[in-house]
C-alpha cells in the first residue's frame, strides 16, 4: 500500500462532533501536525469526509 502525509490545516473548533472525532481518529492532534499512515480505503474515506481541514500529499488517486 501507498503511503500519505496527511497534515491538518485548519481548526476543528466549531466544527461536528463527527468531524472532531475523525481528525482524532486520524492521528491528528494539534494545527499542523502531519502523520503518514497507509491510504487504506478506510482512511481515504475519513480523509474525504474532512478534506477541507486537511492537506494530502502523496495520493496515488
Amino acid at each position: 500500500m501507498a503511503k500519505i502525509k496527511i497534515t491538518q490545516v485548519k481548526s476543528g473548533i466549531d466544527r461536528p462532533e463527527r468531524q472532531k472525532l475523525t481528525l482524532k481518529a486520524l492521528g491528528l492532534k494539534k494545527l499542523n501536525a502531519t502523520v503518514e499512515v497507509e491510504a487504506t480505503p478506510q482512511i481515504l474515506g475519513m480523509v474525504r469526509k474532512v478534506n477541507h481541514l486537511v492537506k494530502v500529499e502523496g495520493e496515488q488517486a
